[in-house]
C-alpha cells in the first residue's frame, strides 16, 4: 500500500470543542486528585505533568481520527488504534442507519458508513452523519461517502 494517505474531508470544529472540554475535565480531575490526597508540591508537579502529557497525546489522536484513502486502500484511524484495508479486501462501502435499543424503545442514532469485507465481516468507520465532523455539514458527509464508493469502484475496475 502506498504512503499517500489523504483524508477526503476537513475535520469539523467540533473536534476542538472536544479537545477543550477534555482539557477542562482533566484539569478538574487533577485538582480533585491533589485536594483529595493532599499531595505535596513535587507530587503535584508529577500529576500535572502526567495529565498534560495524556491530554497532548489524546488531543493529537483526536485530531488524527478519521478515514483516509490512498491508492492501495482505506485507513481508519480511531482513538486507540488504526486499521488498514486494501481495496481488494473490500466488497462494498455502504450507509447504515444506526439505532440504539433501550428496552422496547429504539432511538435513532443517524447514518454511518460501513465497509463490508469479502469474508462477510463489517468494519465500522469514524464517519457518522451526526458526529463532530459532519453534524452541521451533511453535504460533506454525503460527498465523503461518494468519494469512498468511487475510489473503491475505480480500484476494482483497475484490478
Amino acid at each position: 500500500m502506498g504512503d499517500e494517505w489523504v483524508r477526503p474531508y476537513t475535520p469539523g470544529t467540533g473536534r476542538w470543542l472536544v479537545i477543550g472540554w477534555e482539557a477542562i475535565a482533566l484539569a478538574l480531575f487533577g485538582w480533585a486528585t491533589v485536594e483529595q490526597f493532599g499531595l505535596a508540591e513535587p507530587l503535584v508537579r508529577i500529576v500535572a505533568g502526567a495529565i498534560a502529557a495524556g491530554w497532548v497525546v489524546g488531543g493529537w489522536r483526536i485530531c488524527e481520527m478519521g478515514v483516509y484513502v490512498g491508492p492501495g486502500g482505506v485507513r481508519i484511524r480511531g482513538l486507540l488504534r488504526s486499521r488498514t484495508l486494501s481495496w481488494a479486501d473490500i466488497a462494498h462501502v455502504r450507509l447504515h442507519r444506526h439505532t440504539h435499543r433501550i428496552g422496547g424503545w429504539e432511538i435513532e442514532g443517524g447514518m454511518t458508513v460501513l465497509i463490508e469485507r469479502h469474508d462477510g465481516t463489517t468494519v465500522n468507520t469514524e464517519l457518522w452523519a451526526q458526529g463532530v465532523d459532519f453534524h452541521s455539514r451533511p453535504h460533506v458527509f454525503r460527498a465523503v461517502y461518494q468519494e469512498l464508493r468511487n475510489r473503491h469502484r475505480a480500484a476494482i475496475a483497475a484490478a
